[in-house]
């Protein structure tokens, strides 16, 4: 067992990154129950709203699992309502993830409740802020990560960096990580573990739309690109996302509404650009949505249950171990070479 798997007590050290609108509860469940790290999204949940989704995964798994908040776009006073509400009914063995720094507040409310805080963070600057915050496990994110970047490093360099600058911190890496192979490899070059967001958004218990779970299936390395396009209600940070008809040069179009979502228990508009993601309840051009994608999707394949997913990564990882093999290739759900 490595350090990961104690501080967090997980079988696998392999954290589910917190998508938000695709990371609800049967997807955290699925992954906890596995052995691997589940996390809740809560996004811009309402706290109320938090309790619900934390209740429903509680009822659903007694392993680890986390919930995930998103300060820059939930706001300093909304993330620390969601934790407080969230830490309520949070059992004993949970923790929580933050993408980007939380405020002392609301560091200060997890580490005092005796959770275990995991901050994602994309630069070395970071990094140390995030450790003065309290992190016991810091999550670094290269920019072959799906989703928004929060740095300019790929996860090598950024890991080989932190490692050497804060030799006794527990460090997992996001970016670039698919299989169990790609995991031994980070380990063997100082990480603890991993996180993986790409893997699970084409899940049987994903709540990704079937359109973007089959275009992450079908997806290569190069099908993805990092823009700002999809700016609305998130701004000012870059994202990685598989190509559409608005991720080209062509001049920005009119920003109307081109589909329609439920969130927070109502049916919403979702205006081209926006930030937000198809999934299962989206109606519309489904298509023009921004589908964050990592570029480990060329090692992402099929839609399966998240217990077989798990499984497949965990005999990847235990036959690098024993053979030393960097190998990505071979398994049962090879992706076919379409490009």
């Amino acid at each position: 067992m490595n350090r990961l798997q104690s501080v967090l007590g997980l079988e696998l050290p392999l954290l589910q990154a917190g998508m938000g609108g695709i990371a609800g509860p049967e997807l955290c469940a699925a992954v906890s129950r596995a052995g691997a790290g589940g996390a809740l999204a809560l996004y811009k949940e309402p706290p109320e709203r938090a309790r619900e989704l934390v209740r429903a995964v509680v009822a659903s798994t007694s392993r680890p699992f986390a919930v995930n908040v998103i300060p820059e776009v939930s706001g300093p006073a909304l993330c620390r309502a969601q934790l407080r509400a969230a830490l309520e009914e949070l059992p004993a063995h949970a923790f929580v993830t933050s993408f980007g720094l939380p405020d002392a507040g609301a560091a200060h409310d997890v580490v005092r409740s005796g959770r275990v805080l995991v901050i994602q963070v994309g630069t070395l600057h970071d990094a140390g802020a995030a450790l003065r915050l309290g992190a016991g496990v810091l999550v670094l994110q290269g920019t072959g990560a799906g989703g928004h970047l929060l740095g300019e490093l790929p996860s090598a360099r950024l890991l080989h960096e932190t490692r050497a600058r804060y030799s006794d911190a527990v460090l997992a890496v996001a970016g670039g990580v698919a299989t169990g192979a790609d995991l031994a490899r980070m380990l063997a070059r100082g990480a603890d573990g991993a996180m993986a967001g790409t893997l699970f958004v084409p899940t049987v218990e994903s709540a990704a739309h079937p359109y973007y779970k089959q275009r992450v299936a079908d997806a290569s390395a190069d099908d993805t690109v990092v823009t700002t396009r999809f700016d609305i209600g998130w701004p000012g940070r870059p994202h990685r996302v598989l190509r559409n008809s608005l991720t080209g040069k062509a001049p920005r179009r009119p920003a109307t509404f081109i589909a329609t979502t439920w969130a927070g228990g109502s049916r919403l508009p979702v205006p081209r650009y926006s930030a937000a993601v198809p999934v299962a309840a989206t109606v519309g051009r489904v298509e023009e949505m921004a589908m964050y994608c990592g570029r480990s999707c060329s090692r992402v394949a099929g839609q399966h249950p998240v217990a077989a997913v798990v499984e497949q990564f965990r005999r990847a990882y235990e036959a690098a171990g024993r053979s030393h093999e960097t190998s990505t290739e071979g398994g049962p759900w090879k992706k076919r070479s379409s490009r």
